[in-house]
């Protein structure tokens, strides 16, 4: 595999199919690490930040079972290694910040393996340590397209250490990987996709657990709608994240980030929290000014209604966090995508179908998991009852819903040995 950083106003035609993966987040990383080996294509990966800009990005994130068996099944070194460096997710709880439970779930009571825990700078550099020196780092992708008698496929891209500018024609397959406000994403869709609010904010922060956390595995604490979410991640440290429901006007009210409201969003009217809200409670408060916020909302799925461009991940599904398949659909996305260029090369068929493949192996899943974080997040919408929100989370047709989820990954299409036989015959 060659990425190659391109030159300002150079267009090089290739007898080689040219991929160009537009961002390189999970999906992105992923598919250009499962085609790195190859000699039979040319693939160039644009990301926007610089090499090491991302060392302390994000705060923590939970990967579900299902991306860890699907990438067992497409992308074992990936698997391995996201694995080996991150702790086990196989406890889901949840309790009432007063300290009443009202949920237990081993995961591998709805699962063939555990999920993980892990920091996002930690899954950035596990990602693309092994593409040092294929990404184009501090390179923008500000525009793409589709011209001439063929409708080939273009990007235009800026560094942004030079502010040069250039261009990459004749793109075999353009992959978005670049999240839910990719410019490839509007130009498949015609223009700007319209969210969906669900009118509950979120707040993440990631700190020290300090001596004595109680803290450890994946736990959801609940005072009304007000949730407070956790985990420990490696490097002894916690993942918070926080949600109450706001007004439907627009922006988060800057009362509701304020310590003393955060404090009260959670408290429990009848007396004090269990150790663990109590523990949560004091750290938000405290780490008021460094949380970060956001709008749970969702949009509309499409994996490409043009020829030769595929989105991915966040471009192509923007979901709710409420089950953690954010990043973990992605890692889905990747596998599949990875799948079907294979069999496309190894066919010396053309990349342009790749597209409608991927979308008609993913689309019903992918609309399954977005309708079902939708629905879990019942408990999170203003006048929820997180008792009976829970209770129908621990009954059979929810946790029939969880083994699909976790168990039914998409299989490998492509037979890895037969591929390398054909990709260095």
């Amino acid at each position: 595999m060659s990425l190659t950083h391109p030159e300002p106003h150079v267009s090089i035609v290739m007898k080689k199919p040219r991929i160009v993966i537009a961002g390189a987040g999970i999906a992105g990383s992923l598919i250009a690490s499962g085609l790195r080996d190859r000699t039979d294509c040319e693939v160039i990966c644009l990301e926007r930040v610089g090499e090491h800009e991302q060392g302390e990005a994000g705060t923590g994130l939970n990967i579900g079972p299902n991306a860890i068996k699907c990438l067992r099944l497409h992308l074992p070194r990936e698997a391995e290694a996201i694995v080996g460096n991150s702790l086990p997710w196989s406890k889901w709880t949840i309790a009432l910040t007063s300290g009443r439970p009202l949920m237990d779930l081993r995961l591998m009571d709805v699962a063939d393996n555990a999920g993980v825990r892990i920091r996002w700078a930690e899954l950035y550099a596990l990602l693309r340590g092994p593409l040092d020196g294929h990404i184009a780092y501090n390179t923008e992708l500000i525009g793409c397209g589709q011209d001439g008698p063929g409708l080939t496929t273009f990007v235009t891209w800026r560094s942004r250490e030079t502010g040069a500018e250039g261009r990459i024609d004749d793109i075999d397959l353009l992959i978005a990987g670049d999240g839910r406000y990719s410019a490839i994403r509007q130009f498949v869709l015609g223009g700007p996709d319209t969210p969906a609010f669900l009118n509950v904010c979120l707040y993440r922060v990631l700190f020290p657990a300090g001596p004595d956390c109680p803290i450890d595995d994946y736990g959801q604490w609940f005072n009304g709608p007000n949730r407070l979410l956790a985990f420990r991640v490696p490097g002894d440290l916690i993942y918070c994240a926080g949600s109450f429901p706001i007004p439907a006007e627009g922006a988060i009210p800057e009362a509701m980030k304020q310590p003393d409201f955060l404090r009260a969003a959670y408290m429990p009217p009848d007396g004090p929290p269990s150790r663990e809200a109590g523990y949560l409670i004091e750290a938000i408060t405290r780490h008021a000014d460094r949380l970060h916020w956001a709008r749970l909302q969702e949009g509309s799925v499409s994996y490409g209604r043009k020829a030769g461009i595929l989105l991915t991940g966040d471009a192509a599904h923007p979901m709710v966090p409420t089950l953690g398949q954010g990043a973990t659909q992605a890692c889905e996305d990747a596998c599949v995508a990875v799948d079907e260029i294979r069999l496309a090369l190894a066919r010396k068929g053309g990349l342009a179908d790749v597209p409608a493949r991927v979308e008609e192996r993913r689309a019903e899943r992918i609309r399954f998991v977005v309708d079902l974080s939708r629905a879990a997040t019942d408990t999170m919408l203003a006048g929820a009852d997180p008792i009976e929100g829970t209770r129908w989370k621990t009954e059979a047709p929810f946790l029939l819903q969880l083994k699909t989820l976790y168990r039914d990954v998409p299989l490998p299409r492509m037979d890895r040995a037969d591929d390398r036989r054909r990709t260095f015959a």
